[in-house]
């Protein structure tokens, strides 16, 4: 029989095969899984907007060695940022955005910012902007990929870079991923995985990979949709990742 945290997974998506649906696989699949693995955990809860330490409380929840306050904070933030870039918010994952809180920092009101366009605005609305900024008929207003903004061109030699380096680190596609690495969505969840402990990797390789994958660039992505024509619920999107990238790139700056 599956664990609490897959079927309340199941529960939230509405069934197995639509959960199947929203992260990419086969019904099969699903079906097989006495728990939710390891590496679809961010996926799942993107999807479903169950809680990871719900999902895998082996993994997420309160244990010794867990992470410190700042870097649980960092890894929720890309985390975070990961499951609105990769596809349009379910309305479960919008109420618990809703509910954020924000302090009087750039950042916090910019979470403010946040919950209060989820608090109104509906799923459908949302996947429809989410539509027009980056799928569209024929492209997205924005293409949210390093090698797009470092080269111009998609496919090209930063991705490979990137490969070369996630290899290194044991980090493969999933063979259900359409979307190349470089996509913002994914480094994201890659660093909410090195910083988490799910891709075990000394800090030293957390600066790597940021500043070599994400810091040349993923900024002026967020700058950019921050801007977009097309954003409204994605704005403070926008300004959270904005804000986010320049204190990681100050924080790994002080720790070189």
């Amino acid at each position: 029989m599956s664990d609490r945290g897959l079927q309340e997974a199941i529960r939230a998506a509405g069934g197995a095969t639509e959960l199947a649906r929203r992260i990419g696989i086969s019904q099969p699949s699903i079906s097989n899984w006495s728990r939710v693995p390891a590496d679809r955990v961010h996926s799942v809860e993107a999807a479903t907007g169950v809680a990871r330490a719900t999902l895998r409380p082996d993994l997420y929840g309160e244990q010794p060695g867990a992470l410190d306050e700042v870097d649980g904070a960092r890894a929720q933030q890309y985390a975070l940022l990961a499951a609105l870039l990769v596809r349009a918010p379910s309305a479960a994952l919008l109420k618990r955005i809703a509910r954020l809180r924000g302090d009087q920092t750039p950042l916090g009101l910019a979470h403010a910012a946040l919950a209060q366009a989820a608090d109104g605005v509906g799923a459908e609305q949302v996947a429809r902007e989410f539509f027009n900024l980056f799928i569209g008929i024929g492209r997205g207003e924005l293409l949210p990929y390093g090698s797009y903004y470092l080269t111009g061109f998609l496919n090209e030699r930063p991705l490979s870079r990137l490969r070369d380096d996630l290899r290194a680190l044991g980090i493969e596609r999933a063979e259900e991923q359409d979307e190349p690495e470089d996509h913002a969505a994914i480094l994201c969840e890659i660093m909410a995985g090195l910083i988490s402990g799910q891709f075990p990797a000394a800090v030293e390789r957390q600066r790597q990979v940021f500043e070599k994958h994400l810091a040349p660039w993923i900024g002026r992505f967020f700058a950019d949709l921050e801007t977009a024509e097309e954003a409204t619920f994605y704005r403070p999107v926008g300004v959270i990742g904005r804000l986010f990238i320049e204190i990681e790139k100050e924080a790994f700056a002080l720790s070189a």
